[in-house]
């Protein structure tokens, strides 16, 4: 799989589909894999473009603090050295916010976007969770830190479904067998980088077609956050789904996959 040399560090990436490109930014502690469930299904229309952040999967993980800024400029860089000039972009959750920060910052390079459980600034019990991951990841075994991130990511409706909490159970057990978890340093540099993302009275200069989505019952970030980024781009649309977590895109698969697949296409 391949590597490039971006903005001072190596980058992994993958690329999958054909059609117009469209840049996947995941979110923390997760590599671009996890983007399969919706690349199975955008593929077919998109060049689907999914990269592991600095910090986690087989990108290169130096000493932090990181920023959504910095991690934006290490996508426009990967774009640079993909001759790739202009992008659709879906970010979700961390990646949202790097999104957000590539529109600003390079905004020649976003057609559009999709920001999936943003947030535009952190209020204190958000930068306590983020904190809370640190000394989590710092103490628990991996098959530990795997329950503390569902809990934070999926809703009840997950929890009580026996199909779902099964892959819940299978997932942990994955974790413990994983042999390239992310370190501590990455995400420490991650969690500094979401706490200090704040980037509110900047997003009135987003001038892309923007989607923004949600969830009701998402305690990680929730749906204010949601609806306060949509509020402050100009023209955006937003939708929230009910009873649904952090984790709405796979709580409605189906629906989230051909939902943003029709924007995608039409913006």
């Amino acid at each position: 799989m391949p590597k490039i040399s971006a903005n001072g560090i190596n980058i992994f990436y993958e690329t999958r589909g054909k059609g117009e490109p469209l840049l996947l930014i995941m979110g923390i502690t997760a590599p671009g894999s996890v983007w399969e469930k919706h690349v199975a299904a955008w593929e077919k229309d998109f060049q689907c473009i999914m990269l592991d952040n600095r910090g986690v999967g087989q990108s290169d993980k130096p000493m932090g603090p990181y920023s959504t800024g910095m991690m934006a400029d290490d996508c426009a860089a990967l774009l640079d050295e993909l001759g790739i000039p202009s992008v659709k972009v879906v970010g979700v959750s961390m990646g949202s916010t790097i999104a957000q920060q590539l529109a600003i910052r390079h905004p020649q390079k976003v057609k559009s976007m999709v920001l999936m459980c943003p947030w535009a600034r952190c209020d204190n019990k958000t930068k306590a969770i983020f904190e809370l991951m640190v000394d989590c990841k710092a103490r628990f075994r991996p098959e530990e830190f795997s329950r503390f991130v569902q809990q934070l990511i999926f809703s009840k409706a997950t929890w009580d479904d026996p199909e779902a909490f099964a892959g819940l159970l299978e997932d942990r057990k994955n974790a413990a067998y994983d042999t390239n978890p992310q370190p501590l340093i990455g995400l420490e540099g991650q969690a500094a980088a979401c706490i200090d993302h704040s980037v509110l009275d900047q997003l009135e200069r987003v001038s892309v077609p923007t989607f923004v989505v949600g969830g009701t019952a998402d305690e990680f970030t929730p749906q204010w956050m949601t609806e306060e980024v949509a509020a402050a781009i100009p023209g955006s649309t937003i939708h929230i789904y009910p009873d649904s977590g952090h984790a709405f895109h796979w709580e409605n698969l189906d629906d989230f996959n051909n939902r943003v697949r029709d924007w995608l296409i039409n913006n």
